[in-house]
């Protein structure tokens, strides 16, 4: 069965769809199967997994029209790594949604017709930057919750929001949703900024991850080859640390990542 993972923070530009996308394709290098599911309406992931504009029904007629999620799959360049893909109607998905029956678990239920659990290895949510009816319907849908937080202090001010909705979501809607963890991104071991917001981190949430993702060109430059690191260069530091952080995923899900050996 699929572990589902809900890559979110409230904040945008912090790393949340080149950690889903780039997780998702360390895992896959490792052998597993993992389907993102782009639930921003900015389609950042659907752009970089190759997505764009093909044609189909995509995740908001799922949502809204109720069509089959299966549908919506598309096969993306890397290999093992498959998407739903997101529109711009997604920015309306709030209102569209507003009436409808159990509209929190609209996500969770097309998943589960679609077989998504015993079709893949694992599954990535990629939450748009707010708290709204999508990202509550990511995490109505997830086993644990990931979130990246970029190093500057900007980036910590919306983290203490961010738990106490997940765990008013555990509490009220799903209790069996697990904070996962929160990774640090965007770090830069030269400047005292980056220094100082990773140990504040580290003295103030016991669930971050020993990875840290570094600031990187090649990070930065993979997407606009609709590509992820991995596929770029896989060589830089930006690789090697999703390689790392994808084996401590496995780690705290007690996933085989080796059963593609």
């Amino acid at each position: 069965m699929a572990y589902v993972t809900a890559v979110a923070n409230q904040k945008g530009g912090v790393g949340k769809t080149t950690t889903a996308v780039n997780l998702a394709a360390a895992l896959a290098d490792a052998g597993w199967r993992v389907l993102v599911v782009d639930c921003d309406a900015q389609a950042n992931a659907t752009s970089v997994l190759g997505a764009r504009g093909s044609e189909g029904p995509v995740l908001f007629d799922a949502l809204t029209a109720r069509l089959p999620l299966s549908d919506c799959i598309r096969p993306t360049p890397i290999e093992g790594v498959d998407v739903v893909p997101a529109s711009i109607d997604l920015a309306a998905a709030d209102l569209e949604l507003a009436n409808a029956e159990s509209r929190e678990f609209l996500l969770a239920e097309a998943l589960a017709e679609a077989g998504a659990r015993e079709r893949y290895d694992a599954v990535m949510l990629d939450c748009g930057p707010s708290l709204g009816l999508l990202t509550l319907n990511a995490l109505a849908a997830a086993d644990g919750v990931l979130i990246p937080v970029q190093c500057e202090y900007l980036a910590l001010e919306g983290l203490g929001a961010l738990l106490e909705t997940v765990q008013r979501v555990t509490s009220s809607l799903h209790p069996g949703l697990a904070l996962l963890g929160v990774v640090a991104t965007m770090y830069d071991g030269r400047t005292r900024l980056s220094q100082d917001v990773e140990a504040e981190l580290r003295r103030h949430v016991p669930s971050m991850f020993r990875t840290v993702i570094p600031r990187s060109v090649k990070l930065s430059e993979a997407p606009s080859h609709q590509r992820s690191v991995l596929g770029h260069a896989p060589d830089s530091r930006g690789a090697e640390a999703y390689l790392e952080l994808a084996a401590e995923f496995e780690e705290r899900t007690g996933l085989r990542m080796a059963a593609a050996v």
